[in-house]
């Protein structure tokens, strides 16, 4: 018989055979090698991984590892990562953008045509399991010396009333000066509006916005007076009518511009579907899922790269058209939560552009009055940007956190505070949480069937300036309202990165964008296209031998109505949850919310079957496609069933 030592005998010897190494080379190298080995061994222990969970990196084939900017789980169970042109401007100006589709269970990938650059867009899902997929990048920015065009807005005006003008991108435009300037993309003009009045009729001049770069290099395209410009080329009656108005157009820096574009990605077909498109360009706007099923989209950089002036837009799902919302103004990417009775709130994360003075302060907003309450209560409050936040679970107690978070713009800030907040007190405020171990940008969080919240990654400097990207994670229990440590990950995450639940009951990491690869800042940072997939200790330690299970159950119910799914062991069950599919990028996620369906009143125990009561409130469930787990008494989570909840 084939000798094999036990257990004990082999942790003896890799102990014993490190210490001889380390003896024999005497050097620091091998003490970090020796380290390393220990540490992977024993975070393989099944011990350890029962308490603190497991990382495995996914094997992406090359030609599927894209720069995933965005993030979202569909109703199939897939996931789609938007890249776009994935802030490469090289791939912008090719043309060239990206979407991959990864099934986890799988682990497959697929290429799928992308038709515009959604690189920096917004998403949400829509009833019928959708995902509403609106603006994007029209044009990179321009920043410092790079700026070697002078350039700006220009307002362009119709006065003629029985025709408009579609102006190609390259047009040019001449102020009596002799100054040209040519347009940075397609511009459409509309007919100026006619009323009759009296005997005669009044004129009301068309616009549209472009931006405008002028054909000189440096000082000689700089004008500093408000001009009026002719269009290269138009003659008579045309060139009296249309024309074109601008102030200064300067050598300062030039923003991100956005684009209007709007895409319904179906699930089923595995493509984008063009729908109409918004009345804004938008360049990280965000976009949150209202009672009925309309999506609100706020904010994002406009097409002359300015932060859209509080004009915002709902989506229709059923026509497929864009109507006006209320007015109000938010920084970019504002995590703007549905909340119990319809009203949003703002918990005051944001991921940047907008000044440091307007539209940061969190609060109530309802959408019926369009009037906006702010909350106080925070500590750092000049540090929400790039911070996480999230509707605790269970949805039920309108409870909110925020997490970490930096100064505006590229500052060096960073705070390790978190903040909680109970909607349902009289006078809400935001409190202290316990902090994170340091300070945060970034950081990415996500609700778990056992209503506990996993954060990991991100970073203390700007961007993982620095190289000052965190490989901690740890999970906040709200019952306790405590952190507990979990299994480090091994790649970094910061800006452009992303984490959500998956319908196995695992959270997988995708993404990161560093500014720059080294800890001096002398070499420029590279995309992490890796992917990461964490399994929580709840799946660990053989409980994910005796997991609940679901059966065979209905794809769809009405709000307030019961569902019933078969399953080999109904004793196991001793409470469920409706998980909403995440929709993330640049640390927002608006979608994701755990709702509570409570075992008491909620299952009935039976011969192998386990029937569950819906919520009645759509502001608390809003409708499209959820996940159903099942948990057991230790919040061992059943692999998640999907149900249509509500809609038409």
């Amino acid at each position: 018989m084939r000798y094999r030592p036990s257990s004990r005998t082999r942790k003896t010897a890799v102990g014993t055979g490190i210490a001889l190494l380390l003896a024999a080379l005497n050097a620091p190298a091998a003490l970090s090698f020796a380290q390393d080995r220990i540490h992977e061994y024993r975070i393989s222990r099944p011990g350890y991984q029962a308490e603190y969970g497991a990382w495995d990196v996914v094997d992406v084939p090359e030609e599927f590892r894209a720069n995933a900017i965005h993030a979202a789980l569909l109703r199939t169970g897939k996931v789609l990562l938007i890249a776009g042109s994935g802030n490469k401007e090289d791939e912008f100006d090719a043309g060239s953008f990206r979407s991959v589709l990864w099934d986890p269970e799988e682990n497959t990938f697929s290429e799928v045509p992308t038709p515009d650059d959604l690189f920096c867009a917004g998403h949400a899902a829509l009833p019928d399991g959708r995902l509403l997929v609106a603006g994007g990048t029209a044009r990179y920015e321009v920043l410092g010396d790079a700026v070697t065009h002078a350039g700006g807005a220009m307002l362009l005006k119709n006065e003629d009333p029985d025709r408009g003008h579609d102006l190609p991108k390259g047009t040019r435009l001449r102020s009596p000066s002799g100054r040209e300037y040519v347009t940075e993309a397609a511009v459409t003009v509309p007919p100026a509006a006619k009323r009759a009045v009296g005997g005669g009729a009044e004129i009301t001049a068309a616009e549209a916005r472009v931006f405008v770069v002028a054909v000189d290099e440096g000082e000689k395209g700089v004008t500093e007076d408000p001009a009026q410009y002719g269009v290269v080329g138009l003659t008579g009656e045309d060139a009296d009518n249309l024309y074109g108005l601008a102030g200064p157009l300067t050598l300062d820096d030039q923003d991100f511009q956005g684009i209007d574009a709007a895409y319904e990605f179906d699930p089923e077909a595995e493509r984008y579907v063009p729908v109409d498109p918004m009345a804004e360009a938008r360049w990280y706007p965000t976009l949150t899922t209202l009672p009925d099923g309309r999506v609100l989209t706020v904010s994002g950089l406009d097409e002359i790269g300015e932060v859209v002036p509080g004009v915002n837009e709902i989506y229709d799902p059923a026509t497929k058209t864009w109507s006006p919302g209320p007015e109000r103004y938010f920084p970019t990417y504002p995590a703007l939560f549905l909340t119990r009775g319809g009203e949003l709130f703002y918990t005051g994360s944001n991921a940047g552009y907008g000044p440091a003075d307007q539209g940061r302060a969190p609060g109530l907003w309802d959408l019926e009055t369009n009037t906006f309450t702010e909350v106080g209560g925070l500590t750092d409050p000049d540090q929400l940007e790039t911070s996480a936040s999230l509707l605790l679970p269970p949805a039920q107690d309108q409870r909110f956190m925020v997490l970490g978070g930096g100064g505006v713009g590229e500052s060096e800030k960073s705070t390790e505070r978190t903040a909680l907040i109970d909607l349902d007190e009289e006078s809400p405020a935001y409190r202290d949480g316990p902090p994170l171990p340091q300070g945060t940008r970034y950081l990415s969080s996500v609700i778990l069937p056992d209503d506990t919240v996993f954060t990991s990654g991100g970073s203390e400097g700007y961007r993982g300036r620095g190289e000052s990207d965190i490989l901690m994670a740890q999970f906040y229990d709200p019952e306790a309202n405590a952190f507990r440590p979990a299994a480090a990950p091994t790649v970094g995450r910061n800006y452009h990165s992303e984490a959500l639940l998956l319908p196995d009951g695992r959270v997988a990491t995708f993404g990161s964008d560093p500014l720059f690869g080294d800890r001096k800042g002398t070499r420029t940072g590279e995309f992490e296209k890796r992917v990461e997939v964490y399994t929580p200790p709840y799946l660990k330690g053989g409980r994910e031998e005796t997991r609940p299970t679901l059966g065979a159950g209905p794809e769809r119910a009405a709000l307030g109505a019961t569902a019933t799914f078969a399953t080999d062991h109904a004793e196991r069950i001793a409470g469920a949850r409706l998980m909403r599919p995440s929709a993330v990028t640049h640390t927002t996620d608006v979608e994701q919310r755990s709702i509570r369906l409570d075992v008491a009143l909620d299952v009935e125990r039976g011969a192998g079957e386990a029937t569950f009561t819906l919520p009645d409130d759509p502001s608390l469930a809003p409708p499209g496609w959820y996940m159903l787990f099942a948990t057991d008494e230790e919040g061992t989570p059943s692999e998640a069933k999907w149900i249509r909840i509500g809609g038409a």
